[in-house]
């Protein structure tokens, strides 16, 4: 972000916050990171459990990248773990008909796209706000999923589909699974996206002030469309890859992942008011999240705890992004 001057007792300066506030999610892993580091020990730093920590996060690192444009937009959306149980299952249930691992895939993919077109619709169509609508369809994409499952789980053949998210990567040499890659690929397309492309200001444009944006020419209720629907694919990915570590496609799957994905993205520094937020700073957040789960976990301290602490964190950060909000006002 370009530093811009400020005024502050008759002198020009500039305005560096927003470029250090970009920084502030990578430093605050590098420092969880070596915190744990410390008092982990060398089997929390070894490469193996490097190699599955960045193999834990991609989940929610997908879907977060999808939640990043939403957010920026202004929007959210409380179905992505919806979403990414009906992913699942449709993969299950398109590979169940002797299909291509591909066709499965990419059927998953379009489910979350669908969805995410789905609640574009419900929302510029019924000029609700998407709390309200994502809360309706997060049982909706729940039910719909658990009606196609029959109320159980689906086994699907083995295909290469299930080392997507295999820590002994096949060849060796690509380190780390395939889905980490994947996800990286998909998070500089995002980014390079949301930061050079005219659909990509727009977003920012809505989430700002969208009455603003709307005089200046942007077609909102189009833009919203292409963010949720884009929002949906990504979900979809993450769907693909729930069903990679599951290996079945599951309709229970995923439950309350979508406040992951959403502290994901408000901890990399996304404003829940809208034009702000980052895809460095989210796969940064989806990053801490795991790290500190995979540290806490290595540690034994109890779910009910790593619970807590995960939910102080989201709150903290609300609180610094409202009182960052007052303080520029």
């Amino acid at each position: 972000m370009r530093p811009r001057l400020a005024r502050h007792a008759g002198w020009a300066t500039i305005d560096l916050l927003p470029s250090l506030r970009n920084l502030g999610p990578l430093l605050g892993l590098v420092v969880v990171y070596l915190l744990f580091c410390v008092w982990a020990g060398e089997a929390f730093y070894s490469g193996f459990n490097s190699v599955t920590v960045l193999t834990q996060s991609v989940i929610v690192t997908a879907g977060a990248l999808g939640m990043t444009l939403i957010i920026v937009s202004g929007g959210i959306d409380l179905s992505v773990g919806s979403q990414i149980a009906l992913a699942t299952v449709v993969v299950a249930k398109i590979l169940e008909t002797g299909a291509s691992p591909a066709a499965a895939a990419a059927g998953g993919i379009a489910t979350g796209a669908l969805c995410g077109l789905v609640n574009g619709m419900l929302i510029t169509r019924l000029k609700l706000v998407p709390f309200i609508i994502t809360l309706g369809t997060l049982l909706i994409f729940r039910g719909v999923a658990t009606g196609l499952a029959n109320e159980q789980k689906i086994d699907a053949p083995i295909t290469w589909l299930n080392s997507l998210l295999a820590k002994f990567p096949d060849p060796p040499w690509l380190l780390v699974a395939p889905g980490v890659w994947l996800t990286i690929i998909l998070a500089v397309v995002v980014a390079l996206g949301l930061r050079n492309t005219v659909l990509g200001r727009h977003i920012f444009a809505v989430g700002s002030n969208e009455n603003t944006a709307r005089i200046c020419g942007v077609r909102v209720e189009r833009t919203k469309l292409w963010i949720y629907a884009l929002g949906g694919l990504l979900t979809g990915v993450a769907g693909l890859m729930q069903f990679s570590r599951l290996t079945v496609g599951d309709p229970t799957a995923a439950k309350g992942m979508e406040l992951d994905i959403i502290a994901a993205v408000v901890i990399g520094g996304g404003s829940l008011s809208g034009g702000e937020g980052s895809v460095t700073g989210s796969v940064a957040g989806a990053m801490l999240m795991a790290v500190i789960r995979n540290g806490l976990s290595m540690k034994g301290v109890p779910n009910y705890v790593q619970d807590i602490l995960t939910g102080a964190i989201i709150v903290g950060a609300v609180a610094i992004d409202r009182w960052r909000h007052r303080a520029a006002d």
